[in-house]
């Protein structure tokens, strides 16, 4: 008896990563996020041994056994596991042995889950929370400054109208032209706070035409020998959302990391496919992944955990919006942003839902 697919539909549903192994430790079936968690596909990996694409720790590799061995179930948490791309994964995990006669050849069912999407969402609900409270006192601030400042503006004009007649009046000029550009500048500032909270124009929208345009934004942008590189999955279908905003917050992450690297250096577009993720506290069935991915310095470990912050900025003369609105946008689609940096390479990640819960 093969083991199909359609055979274990139902653990495509599961959240949790699941891998059904016989005899020999060769896998049998692979659900879903398996797949996405292991970093593998159903096809590759399926009738061959489980470590010839992970490496078990010695503690796995003993629940393993004794499953075989003694018929033993096992339950452990922060168990260590390396995927064949390098990265080592913190999980907890279960081996459940099955009797012979549930599937046939099939003896252990493996379940993983990461714990560091446990920490991740935790971490992001607190965030989000306290981001949300922080815009708005920022919104409501920017509303106040907003009108006082059209009067300073005003009367700086009037106060240069007044002194034209004198004899200095050039330099006494120079000082009304000064608050009347300030005043300007901080205008424009309380504009950017509040634009984020204009509703969406939802549409059927392509995903890499807004990483095409984003692109031609960048080269016209930083002439200099910056290159923007694709990496796309090109089978992605199309999404319903707001193209401007999709736009404004991936040219935000992008001119960041350009404005990091001085105008040089490389930038990855990188878009793929996700199956049976939670966005928002909501399941989707297919969703898909942007990463944005640049060699330059990387985030100040300073400001790593305030970077989505309204006003917070790591280079010298920034608003300390482009991030935040970035995020903003990307909730709107009931998606989620997050990001890994170290020196040489940071990853913004977006992950964005394509079919409804």
């Amino acid at each position: 008896m093969n083991l199909t697919h359609a055979s274990f539909a139902g653990l495509d549903l599961l959240a949790s990563a699941v891998l059904l192994i016989d005899e020999g430790q060769i896998v049998r079936y692979i659900n879903a996020a398996g797949e996405n968690l292991l970093a593998v596909s159903s096809r590759s990996v399926v009738g061959k041994t489980l470590a010839s694409f992970c490496t078990c720790s010695a503690t796995l590799q003993g629940a393993l056994d004794n499953g075989l061995n003694n018929n033993w179930g096992y339950t452990g948490q922060n168990i260590e596991l390396q995927r064949c791309d390098g990265e080592t994964l913190h999980i907890n995990c279960t081996v459940t042995p099955l009797r012979p006669d549930v599937a046939a050849g099939v003896r252990l069912l493996l379940e993983l889950q990461p714990i560091e999407h446990h920490l991740t969402a935790t971490r992001e609900e607190r965030l989000i929370e306290q981001q949300q409270a922080s815009r708005e006192l920022i919104r409501n601030l920017a509303h106040e400054i907003k009108n006082p400042l059209g009067g300073i503006r005003g009367a700086a004009q009037l106060l240069e109208h007044e002194l034209a007649h004198l004899a200095n009046a050039p330099s006494l000029k120079e000082y009304t032209q000064v608050i009347i550009k300030e005043a300007d500048r901080l205008q424009d500032l309380m504009q950017r706070l509040l634009t984020p909270h204009r509703a969406m124009l939802p549409a059927t929208v392509n995903i890499h035409e807004i990483l095409e345009r984003v692109r031609s934004l960048l080269r016209a942008e930083f002439l200099g020998s910056l290159s923007v590189r694709r990496d796309y999955d090109t089978s992605l279908p199309e999404l319903v959302g707001d193209r401007e905003q999709l736009i404004q917050a991936v040219l935000n992450i992008a001119r960041n990391a350009a404005q990091a690297m001085n105008g040089e250096g490389e930038i990855i577009l990188r878009t793929r496919s996700l199956r049976q993720v939670t966005l928002a506290k909501k399941r989707y069935r297919l969703a898909m992944e942007i990463k944005v991915i640049d060699n330059g310095p990387g985030i100040p470990d300073a400001i790593r955990e305030r970077m989505f912050y309204p006003l917070v900025s790591g280079r010298e003369g920034g608003s300390g919006l482009g991030l935040t609105i970035a995020q903003n946008f990307i909730h709107h689609h009931h998606g989620s942003i997050d990001c890994a940096s170290r020196p040489g390479n940071t990853v913004f990640t977006l992950r964005l839902p394509i079919e409804q819960a």
